[in-house]
């Protein structure tokens, strides 16, 4: 049946040839590009999915394609609720993971006003990812390219923003894709894909934090070993994630590893490789995308990052929307502030963001 769709076009080759699929499934595509960098960083955005360029390729596709293209101004909004939980997560000394907070909030939250004032029916995105509408429920599973999968950045969905959603690239390779913006003479068929945090130029959080925050918003303090031994101060807790090597002061005969940050005191914990192993962590702010609640201990695949491969675990619900989450084999630097999305095969169950344990080394 047609439907009408608003796509998300990031000026990329995904989201493109996307626009071609929908076409060719007999829809009728609407193109909207999100113009969200703020001022203070759009003379660093030019080659960033947030940036100028962005928007003229997806214009220039969008009229190779045949279909309307608008621009909408959600900088305020990308302000609000994604760069500045970026910062407050690193000042809370804690890892974020803004595209899944952008994904939630912005192309799968706000933009839906923008759908319905289009008279779409769906949104539509690049996203390697299989969203399947079962009635009245939908489901979420892995891209079939194991190397470009994204649906550890959707596990936030909520049951309302999946139904409405499309994501036509998840049964698809990257090859086979631009093979088909090269059939189409896209220009951007060759385009490199970002690797990096759109807003944050040279992937350099560290230099972001600065410009955005200032000097005088770094929680200074000091780092001690796991035995409670004083090493060395620092800067900011801001600087540090977990299971970061490089960069910490005082001579070590062996190497040194971030194992853990504590914001309250703006402390840096750091030990030995083996001290970032942990076999058991709780998340908070689960949610449940493919089955009700469990009421009971099961045992599924858990992916505590994007890049981590998966372990087996099991996971036990717990009230407030938290669940505990004990694996079989145990990981090194499970990380407060990242993800954890749960899987039962290539079907996300859900996810939730891991909490911080109580700090190692006393006050």
């Amino acid at each position: 049946m047609k439907k009408r769709v608003l796509l998300g076009m990031s000026g990329g080759v995904d989201s493109s040839v996307t626009g071609h699929i929908l076409r060719e499934q007999g829809h009728d595509v609407v193109g909207v590009t999100m113009k969200v960098w703020p001022q203070d960083c759009i003379s660093r955005a030019e080659d960033k999915c947030c940036g100028p360029q962005a928007v003229a390729d997806a214009r220039n596709v969008a009229h190779s394609l045949g279909i309307p293209h608008y621009v909408v101004d959600e900088a305020d909004q990308f302000e609000r609720l994604v760069i500045d939980y970026f910062t407050s997560e690193y000042q809370a000394g804690r890892t974020p993971n803004p595209c899944v907070m952008c994904n939630e909030k912005l192309k799968f939250g706000n933009l839906w006003q923008k759908a319905e004032a289009l008279g779409c029916d769906y949104i539509a995105t690049g996203h390697y990812a299989i969203i399947e509408h079962h009635d009245a429920r939908a489901v979420l599973r892995k891209g079939v390219d194991p190397r470009k999968d994204q649906s550890y950045f959707l596990f936030s969905l909520r049951q309302e923003q999946l139904l409405r959603a499309m994501t036509p690239l998840g049964t698809m390779t990257k090859p086979a894709i631009r093979e088909i913006a090269h059939s189409l003479g896209l220009k951007v068929a060759d385009k490199i894909d970002s690797q990096e945090i759109c807003f944050v130029p040279g992937n350099d959080y560290k230099a972001f934090l600065r410009s955005h925050l200032g000097e005088k918003e770094f929680h200074r303090g000091e780092i001690y070993d796991v035995d409670g031994n004083f090493v060395a101060e620092h800067d900011g807790i801001e600087m540090f994630t977990i299971g970061q090597r490089k960069g910490l002061p005082g001579g070590s005969p062996r190497p040194r590893y971030v194992i853990d940050i504590d914001a309250q005191n703006n402390r840096v914990i750091v030990g030995d490789i083996e001290d970032l192993v942990c076999d058991e962590f709780e998340i908070d702010r689960v949610n449940w995308i493919a089955r009700d609640l469990p009421n009971e201990d099961v045992d599924l695949t858990v992916k505590i990052r994007y890049s981590h491969p998966g372990t087996r675990a099991t996971v036990t619900p717990l009230a407030n929307h938290r669940a505990r989450v004990r694996l079989h084999e145990p990981q090194r630097a499970v990380t407060p502030g990242q993800a954890a999305v749960i899987y039962d095969g290539d079907v996300v169950i859900g996810g939730g963001w891991i909490c911080r344990k109580e700090s190692l080394v006393p006050a």
